[in-house]
């Protein structure tokens, strides 16, 4: 564990900040506030924390929002009588941890504490505290961080949950009031994907995020005695700061992390409390809306006087604690620039211009914590500090100006963070407490009644949602994947699309949905495996295949999908290969919840998508009538007026259930107007190697079944495979496409050879990776052509037209007076790619057309095709890995 210290350094003098005005270039500080009724009459609580430093390094200890559960001893919670100046304060946290036995070998209390939360009839406040570390206890063993309450009126402090063992089953922090008393809190316990992890026949764990660092912290919420906790978000990173909402739906920042991509962030999502109506908010395409040189994240929203919401907008990490205070308008727009509509406009603004941030000083200076006072004056609490410098020849710490910040002799000094009471309207900052070096005052909060949100009641769930949830499941339900951006992607119109008379059902593009699902990740002292595990990329992790349903013909989807499960889409062609980019956002259902998607989108589009009230209408309308079917249909399959074919059949003969097999019937085509098309099936059954599920989830699939492809067990296996052709007699052998028969590195005697087309499939370790078989790195890395030389291997070099030359440009002669020409190896590119089937060469060989036309089966065509789909991972179960 990194060793901390509180830093002191070269003190400012103060006196500057807290007199009649504010350091050049800052706000004014206005008049006095003895005539404020909210600064006189209303306590404020706030944290006082040392700004810590790295014993080592001497460098300050960055704040990473990447860990939530990080620990920063010798904070303490304060509560002060008032907002003014002079008006005491005292500490009420401290009181938690009494006698010797919660001090450290100096004889320090230290202790860490955050996220504070007013109640509604603002007596009461929420936050999060961790108990002084155990000297020498393993990290396992350290206490964890827990949701307090402090009773004003009682001066009472409890902790929420009182059973030392339920309390210390995971890391509880950012507590919230909801309104009907109960709290929403982010935490690592991840009660329901633990019972979900039990049902596919693993251990309970809490799965890292996505960067495998720490537990993911996601929403739950408890009574307020803390009995009956239950999760209700499962995002596969961090689910951090909910808030309630005016409508009763919790506001909260998500880490959009899947598949690790450039655009992954911090966003704003809101959700019921029973964690059903899921949906993104704002943000994902404006992390640069600062500066193309900071991504910054959207964090710990508030809601202000004006109904908008109050962001803090900073980095990942951060030395300096600071950030920029923004309003968002998530009301009309889903960008910084751009409307629900998909218009451009300004959808948010600085409370304070040109504050510091990312470690970049400003005459404003920079700004930490903020929270609204919600007393109807627009006003808030802010955690500020004046821009210093510390002059670099004699480390004297002084106030900036233009010159100093344009001049090499001086760089920026640790932040002093006072709290200050802030008014944008008329540019005033007044003092509440006053800053004290090598001190963070932060999250102030003013203890003032508030009005009660609206209450939303858990969602009723009756009929045919009421059976699937019983069964585990809720319902996705997509009007048309062929609406692509509210843009209509066929070539004559999703009706004709959906007519099988002028669109055959082999026409069709889009033949199936496949549901996936991210594989929670343990830490290493539940399992610990090598990172050759996760194959040729992490960026996927590990996935899981939910289950295949088909596509209607005008591209509608009505589906069962298991519920309480982090799970991505991928819509595919007859042959199972995806069509199109990886979904790369979570998507979660309740039980007999349903969640309802236009289309799909292009994750290059600006378009509004993902978010429920924007982007634009759906390009399909559905059935024009009542009463008849959709032309040249099934009269049995009648629709009511708006209907999607998915919606009817769903009325009609019930909503489709996920199958592990690609099945297509033709259910569509009246017979009076056209035949039938002929069925098909990719089916595991129909593999000669082992199928990639369980024997009992092969006779029966419900919720809890998985495909779990591995490349050793199920890949590998048909390199080897016989594949002889025999002659009428079933004796003679007339061909053999057995694929290690050539792409072998030894001949059928048994004599070295080089593997046609460059590839060996054969078995055995990879020499550059044991863990790996040398077959895996020879279809998804980059390779070196190969001769035979003297009955050995070795690698082909050519000669590149280029001599050694000496540093004057010269060429340096062998011992002969010659020229040294240079030679270089010869690349093989790989056949596969981790982008997917269609990224690759590999699958085209053996489909029609191709130089190995029929060599593999349709089956084994479709195993390959989904494996490289999700990734080509080595392993797809930590489990299956082996320990490191």
């Amino acid at each position: 564990m990194r060793s901390l210290s509180a830093g002191t350094g070269p003190v400012l003098g103060l006196a500057c900040v807290l007199g009649g005005s504010l350091l050049s270039g800052c706000l004014s500080t206005g008049g006095g506030q003895d005539d404020d009724p909210v600064v006189v009459e209303n306590a404020v609580a706030f944290i006082k924390r040392p700004l810590l430093f790295d014993e080592n390094s001497g460098q300050p200890v960055a704040d990473n929002l990447a860990d939530p559960s990080a620990f920063h001893p010798g904070a303490r919670l304060y509560w002060k009588t008032s907002a003014a100046p002079d008006a005491p304060e005292r500490d009420i946290s401290s009181r938690a941890f009494p006698g010797a036995g919660y001090l450290d070998d100096l004889g320090r209390l230290r202790y860490d504490v955050k996220d504070l939360h007013v109640s509604h009839d603002g007596t009461r406040l929420l936050f999060a505290m961790r108990a002084p570390e155990i000297e020498g206890a393993d990290d396992d063993e350290q206490p964890t961080w827990n949701i307090w309450e402090y009773d004003s009126t009682e001066d009472r402090l409890r902790r929420v949950i009182a059973s030392d063992v339920v309390a210390e089953a995971g890391q509880d922090v950012a507590p919230a009031y909801l309104p009907d008393g109960r709290i929403v809190f982010s935490s690592t316990r991840q009660r329901q994907s633990k019972a979900v992890l039990l049902d596919e026949g693993k251990p309970q764990y809490a799965g890292l995020d996505e960067d495998l660092e720490v537990p993911a912290f996601v929403l739950h919420v408890m009574d307020s005695d803390g009995d009956n906790i239950q999760q209700i978000t499962f995002n596969q990173s961090h689910d951090l700061d909910p808030m309630v909402a005016r409508d009763g739906t919790v506001v909260f920042s998500r880490w959009d992390h899947a598949g690790q991509t450039r655009d992954n962030g911090v966003n704003l999502y809101r959700v019921n409390p029973d964690g059903t109506g899921l949906d993104y908010l704002y943000g994902r395409h404006s992390h640069q809306a600062l500066s193309a040189e900071v991504a910054v994240q959207y964090l710990a929203p508030r809601v202000t006087d004006r109904g908008d919401l109050l962001v803090q907008l900073r980095p990942f990490e951060s030395e300096d604690y600071a950030s920029v205070p923004a309003r968002v308008d998530i009301e009309g727009y889903v960008e910084a620039d751009r409307t629900l509509s998909g218009a451009p406009g300004v959808g948010q603004q600085l409370l304070v211009e040109d504050a510091g941030l990312a470690g970049q000083p400003s005459l404003q200076g920079t700004y930490g914590a903020i929270s609204p006072l919600l007393d109807g004056s627009d006003r808030f609490l802010v955690s500020w500090s004046p821009c210093r410098l510390r002059e670099v020849a004699s480390n004297r710490v002084v106030n900036c100006t233009d010159e100093r910040l344009g001049s090499d002799a001086y760089q920026p000094a640790q932040p002093v963070y006072g709290l200050w009471l802030l008014d944008p309207v008329d540019g005033t900052q007044r003092p509440v407490v006053p800053p004290e070096e090598g001190v963070l005052f932060d999250e102030a909060v003013l203890m003032r009644e508030r009005p009660l949100e609206t209450y939303i009641p858990e969602m009723p769930v009756t009929g045919v949602a009421a059976t699937l949830a019983e069964d585990g499941y809720g319902i996705l339900s997509i009007r048309s994947v062929y609406d692509l951006d509210g843009t209509d992607s066929t070539p004559a119109g999703i009706a004709a699309m959906a007519d099988p008379l002028q669109t055959p059902p082999d026409e069709r593009p889009v033949r199936f949905l496949r549901l996936e699902k991210p594989v929670s990740i343990p830490d290493d002292t539940v399992r610990d495996f090598d990172n050759s595990a996760f194959g040729r990329s992490r960026a996927q992790l590990m996935r899981e295949i939910l289950g295949y349903v088909p596509v209607e013909p005008d591209g509608s989807v009505q589906v069962a999908v298991p519920a309480n499960v982090a799970f991505a889409l991928s819509v595919v062609d007859a042959d199972g290969q995806r069509i199109g980019p990886r979904h790369q956002n979570w998507l979660s259902v309740r039980p007999g919840e349903t969640l309802a998607c236009k289309g799909c989108h292009n994750p290059a589009s600006p378009v509004p998508h993902g978010r429920r009230d924007a982007g634009p209408e759906s390009v399909w309308p559905g059935a024009p009538t009542t009463g008849l079917p959709f032309p040249n249909t099934d009269p049995a399959l009648y629709a009511d007026m708006g209907e999607t074919m998915a919606e009817v059949y769903g009325r009609i003969r019930g909503i489709r259930r996920p199958q592990p097999d690609l099945v297509f019937e033709d259910e569509w085509t009246d017979t009076a107007v056209a035949p039938k098309a002929d069925a098909f099936a990719l089916s595991y059954g129909d593999l000669r190697t082992p199928a990639p599920m369980s024997a009992v989830c092969a006779s029966h699939w419900t919720s809890n079944c998985r495909v779990v492809i591995h490349y050793e067990q199920h890949v590998h296996p048909l390199w080897n495979l016989t594949r002889q052709v025999l002659d009428t007699d079933g004796v003679t052998v007339v061909a053999d496409y057995t694929c290690t028969g050539c792409h072998n590195h030894v001949d059928d005697q048994g004599q070295t050879q080089v593997p046609v087309a460059q590839l060996d499939l054969s078995d055995g370790p990879s020499p550059d990776q044991p863990l790996h078989f040398n077959a895996y790195r020879e279809l998804l890395f980059p390779d070196n052509e190969q001769e035979l030389v003297n009955g050995a291997l070795v690698d082909r070099l050519v000669d590149t037209g280029e001599v050694l030359r000496d540093d004057d440009g010269n060429p340096i002669l062998d011992a002969d007076g010659n020229e040294q020409p240079i030679y270089a190896t010869v690349p093989v590119q790989p056949s596969m790619s981790v982008n997917g089937a269609s990224a690759s060469r590999f699958p085209a060989l053996f489909r029609a057309g191709g130089s190995h036309e029929g060599f593999l089966s349709a089956a084994e065509l479709r195993l390959i095709s989904e494996w490289l789909d999700l990734g080509a991972q080595y392993y797809n179960d930590p489990f299956a890995a082996p320990e490191d």
